[in-house]
């Protein structure tokens, strides 16, 4: 049985809680399914996982140990788990590095969720806007950017406008087929991101929540889960 804490529904407002020491609340009957990042001839795509059951509320583990994966199953109070938040809440454009090419900016905050889709067909986001006065680099350049889940990287348009994929409010949980372990929480479309401390994250479109328990930039993913071959 999946539940919830109570006292903790807020049903109808799309947003996610994180509980001190504790689960990923969502409430607003945000979808969520399961993706596997797979490689094919150098470039990355999703294909669908195990269907998994939607509800209004539910509780997502966020220690990394729980029996019922992606439900919180109580393990983190068994466990110890210590999931302090140590992420820098500073705004993306503030926080972010600027890379310029010859016709795109690219900003880069360096949170990494080892999703790899900065990668296209042997070049990486970066070689790409360094050549993106050849137009194939430049479109390619703009994809790279897009595509990586964790939002790390934002392709910057010559008219200054910040390029974005338009999502529709979802959690996917990643799997990654090509090097055999579990990911983290792809959030996508804008969800509000609460803090155990009742702050708020800044909104954004796409981030990478960290579900294997180990992150250092807790309650974002910093690809821990792939040194410690975490498997859910």
């Amino acid at each position: 049985m999946l539940t919830v804490p109570i006292g903790e529904k807020e049903v109808g407002v799309i947003k996610i809680k994180i509980l001190k020491n504790g689960p990923y609340l969502v409430t607003g009957g945000v979808p969520l399914h399961e993706k596997r990042i797979v490689e094919d001839g150098g470039y990355y795509h999703y294909e669908d996982g195990r269907a998994l059951p939607q509800q209004e509320t539910y509780a997502l583990c966020r220690c990394g140990k729980t029996k019922n994966s992606p439900f919180r199953d109580g393990t983190h109070t068994a466990c110890g788990f210590d999931g302090t938040e140590t992420a820098d809440k500073t705004p993306y454009p503030a926080r972010a590095e600027r890379i310029t090419g010859p016709r795109l900016e690219l900003l880069d905050d360096h949170r990494c969720a080892l999703a790899r889709f900065c990668h296209r067909g042997g070049k990486d986001a970066w070689e790409l806007v360094e050549q993106s006065d050849d137009p194939n680099c430049c479109r390619e350049a703009v994809t790279a950017a897009d595509e990586c889940p964790a939002g790390r990287l934002t392709a910057v348009l010559p008219d200054g406008t910040l390029h974005e994929p338009e999502y529709e409010p979802a959690i996917e949980v990643l799997q990654d087929k090509e090097l055999g372990v579990s990911c983290g929480l792809f959030v996508k479309g804008g969800i509000p991101i609460e803090s155990a401390d009742g702050t708020m994250y800044e909104t954004r479109n796409r981030v990478v929540l960290c579900r294997c328990g180990e992150s250092k930039n807790m309650p974002f993913c910093d690809g821990t889960h792939v040194k410690k071959q975490f498997k859910d």
